[in-house]
């Protein structure tokens, strides 16, 4: 099955005292390149999360983005420092006598001077907060890699639509090739007879005539080479997997016979399908493109 490079996925846990947010979306790149936006303090865990993405996404542009955030009351702790709220209380004290002030510092007074709360936070289990951020990217990646193969089906189902077209196309320009052989050994001879008049018309003249003419503009060999690629097309299609790079050399191959064949064509007919022929090939280049 062939899978889009083109999809989006998100997960949510909140699990051993952390709510961790994955989410992952991709668009069509010629190689594979992978964005991992992390919180700064938590950056270690960029290289797990590219390996992770890296062994089922062999080509696209992939942006990465993962949050981690404490989850409510967890992992932090809160400490007085007595001995520093104790001389800030003295300090004051003598600065009311000083100045000859009345009232008392309260609590809240205290607890607004520097460094007399602290908020602690408790030691990160790095190897624990690994595997759990790997694996809600794991439940990300499921919801991506299922919205990618819908993807790839919709472009397969078109792809193959078009390289049905092209194989109609190949059919009519065969037919029509013989049918100008013969349009033009008949063309020849009604000019021979115009020529000569009542004079003896030399039929072998008339058959070389024709059969150079039908060498020189011959596509069977094009043709069927079309239809080869359209047979291999198919099969690559249907085998799945990574194999974009594949398809792009295969869709040159295609524009190469339609190229030849149109240099050969000395017919309007043939012209007009060939310029058919090539546009649907475009088509298919294009989207070839966003398959991985």
């Amino acid at each position: 099955m062939v899978r889009s490079m083109t999809g989006y996925g998100r997960a949510q846990r909140t699990e051993g005292g952390y709510s961790i947010t994955a989410e992952l979306r991709s668009v069509n790149h010629r190689y594979f390149d992978c964005s991992v936006r992390l919180p700064r303090m938590y950056i270690y865990l960029e290289d797990a999360v590219k390996r992770r993405i890296s062994q089922d996404i062999a080509r696209g542009k992939v942006d990465v983005f993962i949050t981690v955030e404490l989850a409510e009351g967890e992992g932090e702790t809160v400490s007085l420092n007595r001995k520093l709220a104790a001389a800030y209380l003295e300090a004051l004290g003598g600065l009311k006598g000083e100045l000859e002030l009345k009232g008392e510092p309260g609590l809240i007074d205290i607890a607004r001077m520097p460094e007399v709360l602290r908020v602690e936070r408790a030691e990160t289990d790095e190897d624990l907060l690994r595997g759990l951020v790997l694996g809600v990217l794991d439940e990300a990646m499921t919801g991506y890699l299922e919205m990618s193969r819908r993807e790839g089906e919709n472009l397969r189902a078109d792809i193959m639509e078009r390289a049905q077209k092209i194989v109609s196309a190949v059919g009519r320009i065969e037919l029509r090739s013989a049918e100008a052989v013969a349009e033009y050994r008949e063309k020849l001879l009604g000019r021979m007879r115009d020529i000569l008049a009542d004079s003896t018309i030399d039929e072998a003249r008339i058959l070389t005539e024709a059969a150079i003419f039908a060498d020189r503009t011959a596509v069977a060999e094009e043709t069927v080479r079309l239809r080869s690629h359209a047979a291999q097309l198919e099969s690559l299609l249907d085998a799945g997997g990574q194999v974009g790079r594949k398809l792009d050399f295969l869709i040159q191959e295609f524009n190469r016979e339609a190229n030849t064949i149109g240099s050969k064509a000395n017919d309007l007919e043939i012209t007009r399908e060939v310029i058919d022929l090539k546009a649907e090939i475009e088509k298919i280049r294009e989207q070839i493109q966003n398959i991985e």
